[in-house]
């Protein structure tokens, strides 16, 4: 199945209004266990209550993403964030097989908004 770049944008422009606009109240609050997240593929950011997106991503399945740990929840106790201001908002993706439109549709997004927690990999010359 091939999709255009129209569908891609438009596919983008969705997920992140899901990930980016969803009240923080109904984002994921922070626990050990993750039980409250789908195992789906999907699209995920961590956002903070004030601050807004810290840091966008994709994954195969996002309860896995998280209960092995996340670098983003590192680095927002580094920048000394309380716990209860970074929560999770996600838009499953679970009719999207090939994972190189799932990796086309974060690189978009991440173009989009510039998290500050996603490191910039340069280009090679």
């Amino acid at each position: 199945m091939t999709i255009s770049d129209f569908e891609l944008q438009d596919q983008a422009r969705r997920v992140l209004n899901a990930i980016a606009f969803t009240p923080f109240e109904q984002c994921q609050p922070l626990n050990r266990e993750f039980e409250n997240i789908s195992p789906r593929p999907g699209i995920y950011a961590i956002r903070h209550r004030m601050d807004g997106l810290l840091y966008i991503g994709k994954t195969k399945s996002l309860r896995g993403r998280f209960s092995g740990g996340h670098k983003a929840f590192l680095w927002a106790w580094l920048d000394k964030y309380n716990d209860e201001d970074v929560r999770i908002a996600m838009q499953l993706i679970s009719h999207w097989k090939n994972p190189a439109l799932l990796l086309e549709l974060e690189a978009i997004i991440l173009r989009a908004t510039e998290p500050p927690y996603n490191v910039q990999i340069p280009t090679e010359m």
